[in-house]
């Protein structure tokens, strides 16, 4: 368990990394949404108030 401790990044790279993953899982997640919202909408016209 001591040598694969040894093998991490310094601890002063840590902060970067973290930052770096979390702005490509939300990055990964904003797609996401915007995939589901643009497919939601195919081979759909544009919504008209006909119940009024």
């Amino acid at each position: 368990m001591i040598k694969y401790i040894h093998n991490l990044p310094q601890q002063k790279a840590w902060p970067v990394i973290k930052f770096i993953l979390q702005s490509l899982f939300y990055f990964m997640i904003l797609l996401a949404l915007l995939y589901l919202f643009n497919y939601s909408g195919k081979g759909q016209g544009h919504f008209i108030y006909n119940e009024f």
